[in-house]
């Protein structure tokens, strides 16, 4: 037994340091006040199908840990608020936290992070006391079990417990916390972990009072009379998202810490809100989204840490619409439950994003009728004569099994063919153009940079403005399934 757990801990080393060599990574969380959550199968599915290299659970929920075993999917599993005074209290308690919800997973779940309560100071300031004693216990439960080295143990904070983040250079946490900060930070540099911090320029920009352009929370370029620099350092900062990320660092640095790296646990951009929430749309969700993956896969770091990359995870995978509050909160995803995306991105870390491709892409919007789609499909199959191969069963761009990602792959195969005769990305009002590569994996989208083109067809029809059956796809939704590769493992190690 103690030969079977040392290799797997050799393992799981091994797996760690091979991630690290990879450079930064992009995660993603998932959220459960979801009211049609899909099995934690299909979910797992969805993250292989989009390449997803790691993901952060709030909880430590056993049919999910279940589900990602043997996936190589890195797992943050979370302490929720709930748990923290009780494992604060109690060193037996975290003992059997860490027993019960790590190490019974381990190796063949790649845990590689407890995040202990989320936004603990400015959410549930009541268990401040103890949070630095339910990390400490839990550590010390982990080196009894000799995991401590392959499982660090943070806490995610917000950005809220730094009042003044610009400029960056003279940003500090709130001193009303700061005991409790400086234990945090200490027990992180001792224990070799990092910090966590939610990073939300959605929020910056929206509460910042007209302070700061909507073009710098959302990533694109200034004109050079509207440069944000710092005044003390002339350090440019071309996003709100880096300032952020410095703004913390220069807070850790205030309290006399060096050595400590960030990852960003939360970001992302709402793509629905209320009436008064005019910024929460789709069109900044995608901009966002597109380009904080391209950011953070550049691997650099903020201008004050340039070397140190900023891993993050996007907030989040589905939407939660049981959750409590505005409409905005409830509308983060990324992801509907049935797989279909909510607007055009590429999760995968091996496809990186250029958000001002000159290729064009035809792709099913993200609100477009079930029932239209599969007869645009279908047209687009048969009439249209797209190549619909790649979208069968077994074939490589049959997962994600839905409409939604056949219906796309075979509307842009017909439209890169037929757009020079008159061929139209429309499919009854069901499709859109966009310059984002929605090839995902080994599915590569005609038109796609690294693509094969298959040409060659005669256009049997120009325009399906108003698609009509002809082919017989059988491509319905259903519950997702998915084949593993043999190669899976041996292509996030290469």
């Amino acid at each position: 037994m103690m030969h079977k757990k040392w290799i797997g801990g050799v393992l799981l080393l091994l797996f760690g340091m091979f991630t690290s060599v990879l450079g930064a990574f992009i995660g993603i969380n998932i959220g459960t006040d979801v009211s049609d959550l899909p099995s934690e199968t299909d979910t797992v599915a969805l993250l292989k199908a989009h390449q997803i290299s790691h993901v952060r659970l709030y909880n430590a929920d056993t049919h999910m840990l279940k589900a990602l075993s043997n996936s190589g999917i890195e797992v943050m599993v979370g302490v929720t608020n709930e748990e923290i005074l009780g494992i604060g209290q109690s060193p037996s308690t975290a003992a059997a936290w860490i027993n019960k919800n790590v190490a019974a997973y381990l190796p063949s779940t790649n845990i590689t992070a407890i995040a202990v309560g989320s936004e603990v100071l400015t959410s549930i300031p009541h268990a401040a006391p103890v949070l630095v004693s339910a990390m400490n216990s839990l550590h010390k439960a982990l080196v009894a079990s000799n995991l401590n080295y392959q499982v660090k143990v943070s806490t995610p904070q917000s950005m809220d417990i730094i009042p003044k983040p610009f400029p960056p250079s003279t940003a500090g946490f709130n001193l009303s916390w700061g005991p409790t900060i400086y234990q945090i930070l200490q027990f992180i540099k001792n224990t070799n972990s990092y910090y966590m911090l939610n990073a939300y320029p959605y929020y910056g920009y929206t509460e910042g009072n007209g302070i700061f352009p909507l073009d710098y929370a959302l990533f694109r370029p200034l004109p050079s009379v509207k440069q944000i620099v710092d005044p003390n350092t002339l350090f440019h900062y071309t996003s709100m998202f880096d300032a952020m990320v410095d703004a913390t660092y220069y807070s850790i640095e205030a309290f006399n810490f060096s050595g400590i790296s960030i990852v960003v646990t939360e970001s992302g951009w709402p793509w629905f809100g209320g009436s008064n929430e005019p910024d929460a749309n789709t069109g900044n969700a995608q901009t966002y989204t597109n380009n904080l993956i391209q950011r953070v896969l550049n691997d650099s770091g903020p201008p004050s840490q340039p070397k140190l990359p900023i891993n993050t995870y996007i907030y989040e995978l589905f939407n939660e619409d049981e959750r409590p509050g505005p409409v905005s909160g409830k509308n983060w995803g990324v992801l509907f439950t049935n797989g279909s995306s909510v607007y055009p991105l590429s999760l995968s870390t091996s496809n990186q994003i250029t958000g001002n491709s000159s290729g064009v892409f035809c792709v099913a919007k993200a609100d477009a009728d079930p029932d239209k789609l599969q007869d645009g499909l279908n047209w687009a199959c048969g009439q249209g004569q797209a190549n619909c191969t790649p979208i069968q069963k077994g074939q490589r761009c049959y997962l994600p099994n839905t409409i939604a990602n056949h219906a796309s792959y075979a509307f842009n195969d017909y439209y890169q063919k037929m757009q020079s005769v008159g061929g139209t990305c429309d499919f009854d009002d069901t499709a859109m153009t966009t310059t984002v590569d929605p090839s995902y994996g080994s599915c590569k989208f005609t038109g796609s940079s690294n693509s094969s083109t298959i040409g060659g067809l005669t256009p049997a029809a120009i325009a399906p403005s108003s698609a009509v059956g002809g082919w017989s796809s059988n491509l319905q939704v259903s519950n997702l399934q998915y084949l593993i590769p043999a190669t899976f493992l041996v292509l996030l190690l290469l």
